[in-house]
């Protein structure tokens, strides 16, 4: 009965009310849409395109923007976006400048394929101006203010054309994970993410670009010279163009292909690509904001990281280390304040390291059941 029930009602239904929209293979996914929905759409879509064909007005378009629209659900769209239709989701986005006028199409003369950051404070503005000159118009400058003092930096030309963002007494890893999302900065394809104090007369943004796209290197930084740095990993070597390994203080070291030994570059100039920074904008913490401790874990975004991960010899800096951000901080009762962000750098290294353990052993023990 109840067969012969459902085909009596199968038959009796108008097959031509209900039909199935299946989407390309690339979105993967059906649903049931009425068919008149879809042609009535059509029809409006087509009606204002004739209206606005033969008036000097707006009258079609206000008309296109009130059509009532049939269900659409894309799954495969960003989280968010399911009711859009995919063609006009843009999921990503740059820090090209736009003009007020004309056609958008002609708005760029030339994009930049590289974005340079630097946090700043005024203080330090003709080393960033030094700093700045060393890079073509292939590099888009962002610069990320720590003491809300951005109209001054006028007095540099190219200050005109850069993108500046401030917020007071952060750093350049508070800034990178709210402004530095991976779908803002993908047209880009390396982004370089330096502190201010950094001297770069044998500096050449070309050419080290030239390097580590030679030498596949997916994270880097130029090597160090003159410098107290306690690693040997980013010493400058002048037999040679770059370096992936070193030899570091006995002990220090696990393994060979392990960070300070190789895979390892340090977090005052580093300089990532696009499918890099990827992985390593999500595992930057949003309270941790020195990044001490994100130099030692950057291996687990690259593969093999002891082969995609060096420093550039031809191409070297010198660390002033100005402490200029370190004066910002507030002192407490028993210290001065350079003092007391010093030692929240150390425990924000001890804090990191902790996570990460803790989210490897959560992860492998639920792996092994």
């Amino acid at each position: 009965m109840g067969i012969g029930l459902g085909y009596f009602l199968g038959i009796s239904m108008p097959s031509s009310n209900i039909t199935k929209i299946r989407l390309p293979s690339s979105f993967g996914h059906s649903f049931d849409v009425p068919i008149a929905d879809i042609e009535k759409f059509l029809a409006d879509i087509n009606s204002s395109q004739a209206t606005m064909d033969h008036s000097s007005g707006t009258e079609g378009l206000e008309y296109l923007g009130s059509i009532r629209l049939p269900k659409i659900y894309v799954p495969t769209n960003p989280h968010g976006a399911e009711s859009l239709p995919p063609g006009i989701v843009v999921s990503e986005s740059d820090f090209h400048l736009r003009r007020l006028w004309g056609e958008p199409s002609e708005d760029l003369q030339k994009k930049p394929k590289y974005l340079v950051t630097f946090t700043v404070g005024y203080d330090q503005r003709y080393n960033i101006d030094a700093s700045v000159k060393k890079f073509s118009d292939d590099f888009a400058i962002l610069l990320f203010h720590y003491d809300n003092r951005i109209n001054e930096w006028d007095e540099f030309e190219w200050s005109k054309k850069a993108i500046h963002v401030s917020a007071r007494k952060q750093t350049k890893w508070w800034y990178a994970k709210r402004f530095l999302h991976p779908d803002i900065v993908s047209a880009y394809e390396y982004i370089f993410i330096w502190d201010e104090d950094l001297g770069v007369e044998h500096f050449n943004g070309d050419k080290f670009v030239e390097l580590i796209k030679r030498h596949d290197l997916e994270i880097s930084q130029p090597a160090l010279e003159n410098s107290d740095s306690t690693w040997e990993m980013t010493k400058r070597r002048g037999d040679r163009s770059v370096h992936k390994f070193t030899a570091e203080k006995p002990g220090w070291c696990s393994d060979p292909h392990l960070p300070p030994c190789a895979a390892f570059v340090e977090i005052m100039a580093p300089v990532f690509s696009r499918k890099a920074w990827r992985c390593v904008w999500h595992m930057i913490q949003n309270d941790l904001v020195h990044g001490w401790g994100l130099d030692f874990a950057l291996r687990r975004c690259v593969e093999p990281a002891h082969e995609k991960i060096g420093v550039v010899d031809s191409q070297w800096i010198v660390h002033h280390g100005v402490p200029s951000l370190r004066s910002q901080g507030d002192a407490d009762d028993q210290g001065k304040q350079g003092d007391s962000v010093r030692e929240r750098c150390r425990n924000e290294w001890g804090l990191f390291q902790t996570r990460f353990t803790d989210a490897d052993k959560v992860f492998l023990e639920g792996i092994r059941g």
